[in-house]
């Protein structure tokens, strides 16, 4: 996996969005474990404490669980998945239209960009 991290937010937030990204693209599918902190730090070249930050946000989030026997899980709870895959496009369209208004679209125009085929 790679990490893309900038100094303009705090590390454990990207890293926190980051992994929210992966869990709802199904790079980790419901109920699989996730490395352990340890290893996704050492992957994403960051301190553990700020990796353990990260993951309990997302534990408070409801994306994971953590059992100690058994490590850290990514929910089962298709509904919790599926709500949080919704609210983050919901968030892109968002973006995308507002970034069109800056430029002179109306919300029909900005639909019509999306929605032209262009196989250039």
């Amino acid at each position: 996996m790679e990490w893309k991290l900038d100094d303009n937010r705090p590390i454990w937030m990207q890293l926190q969005e980051q992994l929210t990204r992966k869990i709802l693209a199904g790079w980790y599918h419901a109920g699989e474990k996730l490395p352990s902190v340890r290893d996704l730090a050492a992957e994403a070249g960051v301190n553990p404490n700020t990796m353990q930050r990260a993951l309990v946000a997302l534990d408070s989030a409801g994306l994971t669980t953590t059992n100690r026997t058994m490590g850290r899980t990514v929910t089962e709870d298709s509904a919790i998945l599926e709500g949080m895959r919704a609210s983050l496009a919901q968030g892109i369209i968002r973006q995308f239209y507002d970034s069109a208004a800056e430029l002179g679209y109306t919300k029909e125009q900005a639909l019509a960009l999306l929605t032209r085929r262009d196989d250039r």
